[in-house]
């Protein structure tokens, strides 16, 4: 199935776009982005030329990735949540040379209006509350909460939270924990 691009957004050539994947009004995608299939981006996202975006990403309105930004299969990235890729910008100097990569692991969630700072990795099924900032690399299947954000605990591979028997009550799927990360039992 090709590609749907909407007739006000604006693919650059160079660009590669997935099967699939849908591209809706005002958004533009930069020469030499990656766009793998069946992604949907909403209503006014920029994707610049050095992102990636893996197969199954939904990207909501309002969002920019800038170069530097991996987004793995199946990460959902909410309205208005944002990315950096300096850690110090300046207006009058020029620190493309300085871009930070940004990792964000397969299966991860970044709630509306959340911020994520550059340099680091959110692991996979991870959960990134709204409004949240976060500053430092999260665990695999974390729920990230506030600003600064910090662990407030568990989210299954669904999304659900998950209480002190570590079990989703989505799927019945058991956790545990071990060395600090959360595991799925066999």
């Amino acid at each position: 199935m090709e590609a749907y691009i909407h007739e006000t957004a604006c693919i650059d050539q160079g660009a590669k776009i997935g099967e699939g994947t849908k591209i809706w009004h005002f958004s533009h995608v930069m020469p030499g982005a990656q766009i793998g299939e069946n992604c949907i981006l909403g209503q006014n996202v920029f994707v610049g030329s050095k992102a990636v975006l893996g197969k199954g990403v939904k990207v909501q309105n309002n969002v920019s990735l800038y170069d530097a930004v991996i987004l793995e299969d199946d990460v959902f990235c909410g309205p208005s949540c944002v990315f950096t890729n300096v850690s110090n910008p300046r207006a009058f100097i020029e620190r493309k040379a300085e871009y930070k990569e940004t990792r964000v692991k397969r299966g991860a969630t970044i709630g509306a209006n959340a911020t994520i700072i550059c340099g680091i990795s959110i692991g996979e099924y991870a959960l990134i509350g709204a409004g949240a900032v976060v500053t430092k690399n999260v665990k695999p299947h974390a729920l990230m909460l506030g600003v600064p954000a910090v662990h407030k605990g568990w989210v299954s591979k669904t999304g659900a939270v998950l209480g002190n028997d570590l079990k989703c009550p989505e799927t019945g799927e058991h956790y545990q924990i071990e060395n600090g990360q959360l595991k799925l039992l066999l």
